[in-house]
């Protein structure tokens, strides 16, 4: 058996980090070794200048394969509310004023929904994960996972907004699911399958 495939995950989070892992082994049954950024310190912050979730995951993917010579994975996920004409969306990570401070994101969140109700809180992630080879091959899958959003976060698993949103069709929050279940489901699970064969198709290329 040939070693495995090195692929660079744009992210120094570590649950997304987990979360990508996770459902990349499940595909590619042990062919690829996923590393996030931690493994290259002295990579450049990417600042994410783009309009849209894809044009942010293709220029995260663009840099760090550039700056480490290896094939590079970035997703660019977010929260879309209805109700707030589509908020946090691209700024949902940063939504409170701070990178990555889910706590308050929630807090902001529930904040600005206070007052409606329930058939007013319809909600959806998005996820959009880019490809980026050395040899300048491009792919970008985007999915969605529809909900709604809680009136009160519950749940310890997952992370983000996780705690505040109910699956369409489900009578509880992702934050309440098996890692394993979320996956089927979520957005960023149905963009790693997508992006599946691509990924496969780098395997044969490099293994």
């Amino acid at each position: 058996m040939s070693a495995p495939v090195t692929l660079v995950l744009a992210t120094r989070n570590q649950g997304k980090i987990l979360e990508f892992r996770r459902i990349l082994d499940t595909i590619s049954q042990g062919a690829i070794d996923l590393v996030g950024l931690e493994e290259f310190p002295d990579t450049t912050e990417v600042e994410e200048t783009g309009s849209t979730f894809r044009e942010n995951a293709l220029l995260k993917a663009r840099s760090v394969c550039q700056e480490t010579g290896l094939p590079a994975i970035a997703d660019d996920s977010g929260l879309c509310v209805n109700i707030l004409n589509g908020a946090p969306g691209i700024f949902s990570a940063r939504y409170a004023g701070v990178q990555g401070d889910d706590q308050a994101n929630n807090a902001k969140l529930l904040s600005e929904l206070e007052g409606f109700p329930e058939e007013k809180r319809g909600a959806h992630f998005t996820c959009a994960v880019a490809l980026v080879l050395p040899d300048g091959r491009e792919h970008v899958t985007e999915e969605f996972f529809e909900g709604s959003i809680l009136f009160a976060p519950i749940g310890k698993q997952g992370f983000g907004y996780d705690p505040l949103f109910k699956p369409q069709g489900l009578a509880i929050s992702t934050a309440q699911m098996s890692p394993q279940e979320k996956d089927l489901i979520s957005h960023r699970g149905k963009s790693l399958r997508a992006i599946a064969p691509h990924v496969f198709g780098l395997l044969t290329a490099l293994g």
